[in-house]
């Protein structure tokens, strides 16, 4: 890898060296270093661009990372990645995608993610989104994340999107069985002219199933976001959605939340807050000595962490 891919890959999945653990990492729509281990086996799919990751019973304290890395100005790609996750287990899995475009073309990635997560398993879904480049070309970025939970199984999942993308749809499709839950915590900041929207459908299909939607995001300049998420309690269960964004410049937020109670014992709540950053929190950093973009920038910076 040159020094921009290895950059990227620092980005998205924290790497600085070959990690521990199960890994893939696909470097310009071609596979750039594998390792399975004794628990989780990492197979290449023979129908469609991606990978199978089958991730045994019983495996507590083990880790994948499956980073994408695109340098190449004008590459366009769809990748399918499948997680087959057993019972009883406590894993991690780091992803994401750092786009490197100094060209004229678009260069776009579309990861689509689907998740069987076995009966009274663990998992923890990192997903890191970074652009850059000095070029006209465009970052686009289409993650699609469907969840299967099995019965007792949890999933969080955290997703941040903090800089350089210009253009992305985030798609998420769950169904959540007998008291399993779901946690989603999405951080995005938008600038310049991007635009970024968010599609969140979860079924909350069990007993006593729940899950917790968060997304905290920042919108500048003439950058615009759109936030939707849909809550369907279709039997005793317990779902909360959740949207906080700060606008700046001329930037646009829009909050569309939904919520369907299909079952007399289904309890649903959303909340949604968009608004610009209180100059009383500026003047209070200022009194400090801070400059105002200074007091800006830490406020925004404590917002989405």
């Amino acid at each position: 890898m040159d020094d921009i891919q290895k950059r990227l890959l620092e980005e998205v999945a924290g790497l600085h060296e070959v990690p521990e653990g199960a890994y893939n990492i696909r470097s310009n729509g071609e596979g750039a270093g594998r390792r399975s281990t004794e628990h989780i086996e990492i197979i290449t799919k023979t129908d469609k661009p991606g990978i199978d990751i089958h991730i045994k019973d019983n495996t507590v304290k083990e880790s994948v990372h499956i980073p994408v890395i695109i340098s190449q100005t004008g590459l366009t790609e769809s990748v399918y990645n499948d997680f087959f996750i057993g019972e009883n287990c406590d894993v991690t899995i780091i992803a994401g995608c750092g786009i490197h475009n100094c060209g004229t073309q678009k260069s776009e990635h579309d990861g689509i993610h689907t998740f069987f997560v076995g009966k009274n398993s663990r998992v923890r879904y990192v997903e890191k989104h970074y652009g850059e480049g000095d070029g006209r070309g465009e970052v686009v970025l289409n993650p699609q994340t469907i969840i299967h939970l099995d019965e007792g199984s949890y999933l969080e999942m955290d997703t941040v999107q903090i800089k350089g993308v210009d253009s992305t749809i985030r798609t998420t499709r769950a169904d959540v069985a007998d008291s399993a839950t779901l946690v989603i915590k999405e951080k995005i900041m938008t600038h310049g002219t991007q635009h970024a929207e968010t599609d969140f459908i979860v079924d909350l299909n069990g007993v006593n199933s729940g899950t917790n939607l968060i997304s905290r995001s920042v919108a500048k300049e003439d950058s615009a976001q759109l936030f939707r998420s849909n809550i369907r309690g279709n039997n005793a269960c317990h779902g909360h959605s959740e949207c906080d964004a700060i606008i700046m410049d001329n930037g646009k937020v829009a909050a569309i939340p939904e919520l369907e109670a299909n079952y007399i014992d289904a309890s649903l709540i959303h909340e949604a807050a968009i608004g610009k950053i209180a100059g009383e929190q500026l003047t209070k950093l200022m009194t400090l000595g801070l400059t105002e973009d200074e007091a800006v920038e830490m406020i925004v910076n404590g917002f989405l962490k």
